[in-house]
């Protein structure tokens, strides 16, 4: 196995058998050092039966460290797996409205911290008549169409950026490091990729379609600001006949943006 694949973390394999033989040298060596110390004398030799103290660890030590130490990796994997689940929302594998603001959040205080100004946005994404939808066909074709949704975001945006649901028919993409520019073309991405996705309840296509509002920032911002100031366009995108993007720009007083539609 290559180092590159070896894996050290708390989850890993390697950091068992890495922590495993660092014990076993550990108590080869202090059977050694227990057995060939004479305090009578009060020197150093060799034991009577050298090979005791190399035999009995590598023996009882060993599979011990490593029974130990994968029970530890299997705790590591189950706590991994429960904030994975505590952090996604069950329906469309987005990031939960909490988990999603603590990260935003600790990214912007990062951003707050450091002497460079860096830029990025926060769109807040609703579908266009949701209502319609259940009541049409029911809420679990809904629910498919929230994961349906979901999916096109996700497929829209980056690996770095940040997908959560923040309740009901409404979805919040992070989009760090980019300028007014480039996150007005991946809010019109997603805006176009939404109607041209394919929902096709009881054999007939139904059009879906969202309304984007967005806000930039540079630094000193919270989600909080920047949710209220991309609502707000939300909200615009709504009255000005939805399926339509909506981003504010330009610096405001508070750190965040101007308005910008598009």
């Amino acid at each position: 196995m290559s180092a590159k694949r070896l894996d050290f973390s708390p989850r890993g394999w390697g950091r068992v058998y890495l922590l495993s033989v660092l014990g076993t040298l550990g108590c080869i060596a202090v059977a050694f050092a227990i057995d060939s110390y004479s305090f009578e004398a009060g020197v150093w030799r060799w034991g009577s039966d050298p090979w005791n103290n190399l035999f009995i660890p590598l023996v009882l030590a060993f599979p011990l460290f490593v029974l130990l130490l994968s029970r530890q990796r299997a705790l590591a994997i189950a706590h991994h797996q429960l904030m994975i689940v505590a952090s996604t929302d069950g329906l469309t594998s987005c990031l939960t409205r909490s988990a999603f603001t603590t990260l935003v959040d600790a990214y912007l205080e990062k951003v707050a911290a450091e002497e460079s100004r860096r830029e990025g946005a926060l769109l807040v994404i609703d579908v266009d008549h949701f209502k319609t939808i259940n009541d049409s066909f029911g809420h679990g074709r809904g629910d498919e169409a929230l994961k349906v949704i979901a999916d096109t975001i996700k497929g829209a945006v980056r690996e770095i950026d940040l997908v959560g649901r923040l309740g009901g028919e409404e979805f919040s993409v992070f989009l760090p490091g980019l300028d007014a520019d480039r996150t007005a073309a991946v809010a019109e991405r997603i805006r176009a990729a939404i109607n041209a996705a394919e929902f096709v309840p009881d054999g007939q296509r139904c059009a879906l379609s969202v309304s984007v509002g967005g806000a930039m920032f540079d630094r000193d911002a919270s989600f909080a600001q920047l949710y209220k100031h991309a609502d707000q366009r939300l909200y615009n995108a709504k009255r000005n006949g939805r399926n339509r993007v909506e981003i504010a720009r330009g610096a405001l007083p508070d750190g965040i943006s101007g308005p910008f539609m598009h």
